[in-house]
């Protein structure tokens, strides 16, 4: 059977996260919501990368099945679009091997995480509210660090249906544009809550309130008790998610 991916860009701000959920509105049951009154038939997707509740993505996919054969054409596009919410946007329908996975063939993803200093009502639902003194060098440091290790126990939250902590880190910075704090990381895998226990953690070194040792014991520790998660949602984009093909 014909298999096709759709690339969807969203802001998570309104819904209880990605995948689909019992009594709660999500992206998944709104595409798919959409993709049934469009086309008059059920449908169910599957998903390439899970977000929580409030975070946003520049670029995410799912996979799903049809006998019918399908184009990426700008009406069906646009119709479609017109459907969903405004918060959602449907960017293409691609089709692909009746094979390819969504989610097991992807071979990174990649995050960003928002932060500023200066009062800016322009950004405040987009990007994390952070007036101290931070010192981008110490957060360097760290995310360096974070470079060598392969094991991310501490970053990830409990209840998780996960077999293993392990991921591989290619990118892990932190950098400065118009007057925004951003860190930027790419991995092969996240685990639940991750990103947000790295920033977190991260800027307690940045802020000074702990060292680079202290860091370091946080992450060797493999308890997640020691890290930082308390940093908001509504500052974290999914920005890319990568394959080979």
């Amino acid at each position: 059977m014909p298999r096709y991916f759709i690339e969807v860009a969203y802001k998570g701000t309104a819904y209880s996260g990605f995948q689909v959920q019992q009594n709660a509105v999500t992206i998944q049951s709104e595409v798919e919501k959409a993709l049934s009154i469009y086309f008059k038939r059920t449908f169910s997707l599957t998903g390439a990368s899970r977000t929580d509740a409030g975070v946003h993505a520049l670029q995410n996919f799912f996979h799903f099945d049809t006998e019918e054969i399908l184009v990426d054409d700008f009406r069906k596009i646009y119709s479609l679009n017109a459907i969903l919410p405004g918060d959602i946007v449907l960017k293409r329908i691609i089709p692909v091997e009746d094979d390819a996975h969504c989610r097991f063939d992807a071979v990174s993803r990649e995050y960003k995480y928002y932060l500023y200093a200066d009062k800016d009502p322009f950004v405040q639902d987009r990007a994390y509210y952070f007036p101290y003194k931070t010192d981008i060098s110490r957060l360097n440091e760290a995310a360096s660090l974070l470079m060598k290790q392969m094991d991310f126990t501490s970053f990830s939250k409990r209840n998780t249906q996960v077999k293993n902590f392990m991921c591989s880190l290619y990118k892990s910075e932190w950098k400065v544009e118009r007057n925004t704090l951003i860190y930027n990381v790419e991995a092969n895998r996240f685990l639940r809550g991750m990103v947000k226990g790295l920033v977190g953690t991260m800027l307690m070194r940045g802020t000074n309130k702990i060292s680079l040792d202290e860091f370091h014991f946080i992450i060797t520790s493999k308890d997640c008790t020691k890290a930082n998660f308390s940093v908001p949602a509504h500052a974290l984009f999914l920005v890319k998610v990568a394959y080979n093909k």
